[in-house]
């Protein structure tokens, strides 16, 4: 469990197959916790090895309510490559047990 401390609960990598004009994160709640808190963070990764944090936000939906983040801008003369979400964060280590849905929309 010391383990868990510092460490995001879920850190999921979406690969970009091709160019994209614009992005869209979603997020839902599934839990059955009426007092969960998701502290929700989301990256643009690009091909040169940096990134771009575009979501850093606490969370605290009803069950089966979420929200969409964007849509977020390709960054001029930059290769996405991953978009990356992560939920949960040392500042809530609790948030392990809660359930939700993640999904990375690529548009032209």
């Amino acid at each position: 469990m010391g383990m868990l401390l510092g460490q995001t609960n879920w850190n999921t990598d979406f690969i970009v197959d091709q160019p994209y004009r614009r992005y869209k994160f979603f997020f839902t709640a599934n839990s059955s916790d009426p007092n969960a808190t998701y502290p929700v963070e989301g990256f643009m990764k690009f091909t040169d090895g940096t990134s771009l944090k575009v979501i850093d936000q606490e969370m605290s939906p009803p069950i089966g309510t979420g929200k969409m983040f964007g849509p977020f801008l390709a960054v001029p003369g930059k290769q996405a490559s991953q978009m990356n979400f992560k939920v949960g964060a040392s500042k809530n280590p609790e948030a392990t047990g809660f359930s939700y849905r993640i999904s990375v929309q690529g548009c032209n």
